[in-house]
Order: structure tokens, then sequence, then C-alpha cells
């Protein structure tokens, strides 16, 4: 006797992995036909771009050329690890802000992430391709069999191959259809694992497992080395904001209160004109003071957790903004301070730069890792690095072991995604 939870059971994990089949199916698709036109024109351009460094057109064309580059090789690393379960960590070195194009383009050719990105990119054209393309195939190939099977070889022509089975009546036909069944059932087992694979693949190509280590020392020296002097920045920016404005206020308050208290009697309604004034210099103080917390760290966000304060964000932005948030927990202090200036950063960056009228945020904690995902309708072409601030964005993630990934083509949407290692209590 079969039991009824078991057999519940049995139903539902036949039905989830019948979702999965699809699903691996519509997403190696929809990769297939992005990574063949994508790999082969970030290849072409960069193989154009390199070869004329010597008459010092290359000079000024390889920096942008190479930096489409890792955002197309960041692009698959976000989607790696959100539809792969496939971590594979960007290791670009950084380049000075005030770097001048002969530098930025020597600083990334000698960087040997560059040339893994350039390795992966006939990769992706090619093996990578065939097994992106490789569970839609699984999937939609068994169909025709199944249509032959029924009807459809009447109209084919006469000695039509379906695989190994030439089709030439009804009885062969049905062979086809048995072949069809054969597939399907291969690929109700394996598609998933076949796009599981092409992340692998890609991981193979775009990691460096031999360098990891030296790797991670070197970003940690440097995002410690940002760490304090952002720090510092900041500590710099606090007291000057304090000496500037609340300070100074108080230091009226004070004069104020002391001619007040020599008028009182000779002339009250002026001492009283003055207390006046001094209230109002306090209000103002009292003001600036809770800017500068909030600049700090936000009361919001200590008392309400992350998903509340982008929310409060958000209604306070001249752009319709739809918020999402699915966190079953909070994270440590210093990430959700790190996620939401990084999520307010970009959010101001879309409502000065991108001309969008409409903006969605997507908050989320899946894998180990707390994504935050914005997008907006606007124009596009937002990069990293070209003053929108989003160089700033990517330093201060690096402290955490954050990494952020902008898709901006011309003409929009532009997606800024960010992730940071967590876990949440």
């Amino acid at each position: 006797m079969t039991n009824d939870s078991d057999s519940d059971g049995g139903s539902r994990t036949g039905r989830g992995r019948g979702r999965g089949v699809g699903l691996a199916a519509v997403r190696g698709l929809a990769l297939a036909l992005v990574s063949l036109p994508g790999a082969v024109l970030c290849f072409v351009l960069s193989a154009v771009s390199i070869a004329l460094i010597p008459i010092g057109i290359g000079i000024v064309t390889t920096p942008y050329v190479l930096t489409g580059v890792r955002m197309f090789a960041n692009g698959r690393r976000v989607l790696a690890a959100e539809w792969g379960g496939v971590r594979i960590a960007p290791s670009y070195r950084p380049l000075p802000a005030d770097a001048n194009p002969w530098a930025r383009t020597f600083g990334m050719l000698g960087d040997p992430a560059t040339w893994r990105d350039l390795r992966w990119l006939p990769v992706d054209m090619t093996a990578g391709f065939v097994t992106a393309l490789l569970p839609a195939a699984l999937l939609l190939y068994p169909l025709e069999g199944l249509a032959i099977a029924v009807g459809l070889w009447r109209v084919l022509p006469d000695g039509y191959w379906y695989g190994f089975v030439r089709v030439t009546d009804q009885t062969s036909a049905l062979g086809a259809g048995a072949l069809a069944l054969v597939v399907l059932l291969f690929a109700h087992f394996f598609a998933a694992r076949v796009l599981h694979g092409h992340f692998l693949l890609t991981r193979a190509v775009l990691g460096a497992p031999d360098r990891e280590l030296a790797e991670r020392v070197r970003v940690l020296t440097e995002t410690r080395r940002d760490a304090v002097g952002t720090s510092a920045a900041e500590l710099r920016r606090i007291e000057r904001d304090l000496h500037d404005g609340a300070q100074a206020r108080l230091v009226a308050v004070g004069m104020d209160l002391g001619t007040i208290e020599a008028l009182l009697d000779k002339d009250p309604a002026k001492a009283k004109e003055l207390i006046a004034q001094a209230r109002r210099t306090s209000v103002e103080a009292l003001s600036e003071l809770r800017e500068l917390v909030r600049g700090i760290h936000p009361p919001v966000l200590a008392e309400r957790g992350l998903g509340d304060a982008v929310r409060a964000l958000a209604l306070r932005l001249p752009v319709a903004t739809e918020v999402t948030v699915d966190l079953p927990g909070g994270a440590q202090a210093p990430v959700e301070s790190a996620a939401y200036f990084a999520v307010s950063e970009v959010l101001t960056n879309a409502v000065k730069h991108s001309g969008a009228d409409r903006i969605w945020v997507d908050l989320h904690h899946a894998d180990g890792h707390l994504r935050a995902a914005v997008t907006d309708n606007g124009r596009g072409g937002a990069v990293i690095g070209a003053g929108s601030g989003l160089a700033g964005v990517e330093r201060r993630l690096g402290t955490f072991d954050g990494v952020l990934a902008v898709s901006s083509p011309a003409g929009g949407p532009t997606m800024v995604t960010v992730e940071i290692p967590c876990a949440l209590s």
C-alpha cells in the first residue's frame, strides 16, 4: 500500500522538477540569445581596439571597450550566482580616479583579470553558447518527435530523419515518438544540470583558483586602505559640518543670550525680539544636528530595519519608486548601513542623471547574500567610474566583500545590483 503523504511528496517533487526543467530551458535560451552576440561584439571590439593601440587610437578607445567587457562579464557573474548558485568573485585591480587614458589603458591591460575576461569571450561564444542552448533544445526537440508520432510525418519529406530514426510510415513515426520520450526523460533529469554546467564552465575560465589567495590578500589590503581613508574623510566631514553649522549656531545662541541678559531691564522689547531669534537659531541648530546624525546612521534604519529605511528613502524621491522587500531577518548593523547608503547613492544617481520616470528597488536575501537591485527606465549609459558616484559605492562595498554590477545599455533600462555576503538573524 502506498502512503498518501509519500505519494503527495513524490508528485510535488515531480512538479518541482518539471518547473525546474522549464525554468532552465527559458533561462538557457535567454542566455544563449544574449551570450553569442554579446561575446562576439565584445571580442571583436577588444581585438580591434587593442590592435589600434600602436597608432594611438586604441589608447583612447581601449579603456571604454574593456570597461564594457567587464560589465558583460560582471553581468554573467550575477546570473551565475542568482540562477546557478555559482559564485565567481571579480578580482579587478582598481585604477586611480585621475588616471589619464595612457595609464588606464595599460593599467587595465596589465591586470590578469582583463585577460581572463578576453579568454572567456571565445569560450562563451562557443561552448558557453552550446551549454546555454542545450536545456531548451532538450525540451523543445522532443515536441517535434511527438508531433511526428501523431501525424506530422504525413506532410514531411519522404525519408525524414528524426535523430537516428528514418520516418517513412506510422510505425517509424511511433519510433520517433518513443525516441522523443527518451529525450524528454533525459531533459527531465539533466536540463537543469546542463545549465549549472554552463556556469561552472564560466567560473573555470573567469575564476583564478591558482591566484585566489594572493588576490584575496591584495583585495583585503586595498579595501582596508579604502576603509581607513573613507573613515578619515567621514570624520573630517562631520567635524567640518559641526564647526560650520551647528557649532556656529550654538555660539550665536550663546551671544544672543548674553545680549538678552544685558537688555532685559533696559529694553525688554529688544530682549524679547532676541529671545525669538535665539529660539529660531536653536531650532536650526537642532535640525542640522539631526541631518548630520541621519547622514551617519539614519534613525529609521536602527529602529525599523533596512527594508523600512529604503521605503522611507523612496518616499522622499521625486520619481515614482516601487520597493519590494523579502528579508526574513536583519543583518548586522554595518552591513545594513553599507547596503542602505549604496542604495541611496544609486537612487540619487538615477534621479539626477537617468531621466527616468519610474524606479524599482528589490531587496532580498538568498544563498547567504544580501542583494539589492535598483532598476530605472531612463536613458541608460551608466558606468562605474564616470563621475556617477558608483566607483565610490564599489570601493565601500569592497570592505564587506560586496559586489557592484551595472547593466546600462544606451537607451536603457539601467539595472544596478549590489550584493553583500551576510547572514540574517
